[in-house]
């Protein structure tokens, strides 16, 4: 089939959840994916952060392969190698004790709830269930993450959402100390607001925050599902604001392309979940582990987080070199730009994926979240056709 014959198939078969650009891809090699034609299109998308060693990495498709012959799939009843080489590995890395596994960033988050809330019961009675998460956020699409998410837009049509959440504004720390009462069993945020607009955290407030949970025995939960495995230059983006969270959850990039999810303990909370109080069917899968692995072999790597911060500020350099571009935030090869007010983020992108260079919005900018094995040739390649799209 060609792209139009995909195309026109989507339209009749597939759920009208996704506003797609009118972009069929087949293959990729790297940062480059190509369409049936073979248009090729430099990718500073990744999948929305997932394929974060590029497209069909040689190494990583070997792993995943070589595990579908020995073993796709067993229940959660036994163990696996590669379940138990991925905790280890996390754990051993990030200095956590335990690890759960699922399929996707929203169910890592779920878990994150479960955890803070029934730590919040057994420590200090059953109306401490409240979780404090920031305005603007964003943590899912499933009822009770969309509770959690800090914007408006998203409480909609689905009623009733998941009560006992309670929002305050990123960097107000008053506000933050009147909102913790003897209801509130956690707190909950990103680091860097990437739905929301790749807004940074302040450092100050996310300290206050370590400092708060850790006064009041409150479970401070740290969502990295687009800011971990290496995507702003550290492994986590909390080891740059000085401060190391109760849980942790992650996914996107962790599967190198394959659906997984964590959630990572510490010694706090590893022991909160009992037996057939959490799940998931397909949960540390061993063909998505042996991906896993082979992922978390090389960005754990201290050449290649070197190698990430590099391309970051080379990355940077080229964008605020652009006069069209107002600001650049983020970190790593997790960026946002914003534009000026009479150009629209969507219709930029738009123009981008027609000459060849996908792009991603974040409300009002554009967002940037390529490879992190992306080279400077496919870097400088991108660039041009942005610059040449923003001149109009």
């Amino acid at each position: 089939m060609n792209s139009i014959d995909i195309q026109n198939k989507d339209g009749k078969y597939i759920a009208n959840t996704y506003k797609r650009f009118p972009v069929t891809l087949t293959e990729g090699c790297g940062a480059i994916a190509k369409d049936p034609e073979g248009k090729e299109y430099i990718d500073f998308t990744s999948g929305i952060g997932v394929n974060c060693l590029g497209y069909a990495d040689k190494g990583w498709a070997d792993a995943v392969s070589e595990q579908a012959h020995k073993l796709q799939h067993t229940s959660n009843l036994y163990s696996t190698q590669p379940d138990v080489e991925v905790a280890e590995k996390l754990c051993e890395y990030t200095g956590f004790s335990k690890v759960f596994f699922g399929n996707s960033g929203a169910e890592a988050n779920e878990g994150a709830v479960k955890v803070a809330r029934k730590y919040g019961m057994e420590k200090h009675g059953s109306q401490c269930n409240t979780i404090i998460s920031l305005n603007n956020s964003f943590h899912g699409r499933t009822i009770t993450t969309l509770s959690a998410t800090g914007q408006d837009v998203f409480h909609q049509f689905f009623f009733p959402f998941t009560e006992g959440f309670r929002f305050v504004d990123a960097g107000d720390i008053e506000g933050l100390k009147k909102a913790v009462d003897d209801t509130v069993c956690g707190i909950m945020i990103e680091l860097i607001q990437g739905e929301g607009g790749v807004v940074p955290v302040d450092s100050e407030f996310v300290k206050e925050i370590a400092h708060i949970c850790e006064e009041k025995d409150l479970v401070f939960v740290v969502d990295e599902i687009q800011t971990g495995v290496s995507r702003t230059g550290t492994f986590f983006c909390y080891e740059q604001f000085g401060v190391h969270p109760d849980v942790v959850t992650m996914a996107k990039g962790i599967g190198g392309g394959l659906p997984m999810g964590a959630v990572l303990m510490n010694e706090k909370t590893s022991g909160v979940l009992g037996f057939g109080q959490h799940g998931s069917t397909f949960g540390g899968n061993p063909v998505a582990c042996a991906g896993a692995k082979y992922v978390l072999d090389h960005v754990m790597d201290e050449t290649f987080l070197k190698a990430v911060n590099e391309k970051s500020a080379y990355m940077i350099e080229k964008l605020n070199a652009m006069p069209q571009i107002k600001s650049v935030t983020g970190l790593g090869l997790m960026l946002g730009a914003e534009l000026p007010e009479d150009m629209t983020a969507g219709e930029v992108a738009a123009k981008c994926a027609e000459k060849g260079l996908l792009v991603l919005t974040a409300k009002t900018k554009l967002r940037f979240l390529p490879p992190l094995t992306i080279g400077k040739e496919e870097i400088d390649r991108g660039m041009v056709i942005l610059a040449e799209v923003l001149r109009g």
